[in-house]
């Protein structure tokens, strides 16, 4: 896949899309893995993720309607990858279709800044 394809394959499924196609147009690093796994397992996971994220305080853009598709997905078998910014102050991770060909559901956002009491917080 290069990255024009993912470019055109980031369209408004989320929230998410515009910027991590923004990032990637700016020269963001992006890797997308070659096991598959079925979208609802990805859902129950990310929902987990979602719930510990706004007890912290912080959002993911895009995340609860990506747990939504995916759940709507069903055993439908996923790829997933990520963009990273240049300066790395945002990410963002891609839900594709089984032969990566279309993007199914993106989420991701500004990286927190830790502070220097969040290293000993407990979780």
């Amino acid at each position: 896949m290069t990255r024009d394809d993912l470019i055109a394959m980031l369209r408004e499924q989320t929230p998410a899309c515009g910027p991590a196609r923004a990032a990637l147009i700016a020269g963001a690093d992006f890797v997308v893995w070659d096991g598959l796994v079925p979208a609802n397992r990805h859902a129950g996971v990310f929902r987990r993720r979602m719930h510990h994220s706004l007890r912290r305080g912080h959002t993911i853009d895009g995340l609860a309607d990506s747990v939504d598709i995916l759940l709507r997905a069903g055993e439908e078998p996923l790829r997933t990858g990520s963009i990273d910014t240049v300066d790395r102050s945002s990410w963002f991770l891609i839900f594709l279709n089984s032969t990566a060909t279309e993007v199914m559901a993106c989420c991701g956002g500004r990286r927190p800044i830790a502070s220097p009491d969040s290293a000993d917080a407990p979780e």
